[in-house]
């Protein structure tokens, strides 16, 4: 199966490619000069017609790209649901709401054990996820049954000193897909950054 969708992706990008340098061709033709030049009404009314053309090209093309795009999604969103059925698939996402407590480098996640992701962060990751942005830094697939999740976060906290966090989570995981939130906010009260992990409903 991931050869066809492999081969669905190279057709799709040949289709671009073909329907870009068939505009390209089509317009050098359309626009090559003429060996005599006139420069009287009729030649106007041609070079109008012609630019007319070339907008009806260009909007064929443009309309084939984004035709292109969309497949292109569907194929990936085909390919995800193939690779991870919603009977076992686990998402793990992560999420800020921070001050002066901390400052993220990396998360690191265990399920059951196991070393799932380790995420380096840049300063403009860092800064989308506090501006409200939701970072998916884990998908897989799982039994049903219970597991067990460990998150550990390292940075910088209260007076820059270096800080490394853990928090864990045991959920059960039934039918349907699960999700699961990596929280980071600040506690006022505590003077301390809060981790928290927690399941979406």
């Amino acid at each position: 199966m991931k050869r066809s969708l492999v081969t669905i992706y190279g057709l799709v990008t040949l289709l671009i490619l073909s329907v870009s340098f068939g505009a390209t061709a089509s317009a050098q033709s359309a626009g090559s000069p003429a060996a005599t030049p006139d420069f009287g009404g009729d030649t106007l009314v041609a070079a109008a017609g012609d630019a007319g053309s070339f907008r009806t090209l260009d909007e064929e093309v443009q309309d084939l790209k984004k035709l292109a795009v969309d497949l292109n999604r569907d194929l990936f969103l085909l390919e995800e649901e193939l690779l991870f059925p919603a009977n076992t698939q686990v998402a793990i996402f992560v999420s800020m709401d921070v001050g002066e407590f901390f400052a993220l480098d990396s998360v690191e996640v265990l399920l059951d054990d196991k070393n799932v992701s380790n995420y380096l962060y840049t300063e403009r990751e860092v800064d989308a996820l506090i501006r409200g942005g939701v970072q998916r830094v884990y998908v897989g697939n799982v039994r049903a049954g219970e597991h067990e999740l460990v998150a550990f976060f390292t940075g910088a906290g209260p007076h820059d000193r270096d800080y490394r966090r853990g928090a864990s989570l045991t959920f059960d995981k039934g039918i349907g897909p699960k999700y699961i939130e990596l929280t980071i906010s600040d506690s006022e009260n505590a003077l301390q950054p809060e981790f928290v992990v927690r399941e979406w409903e």
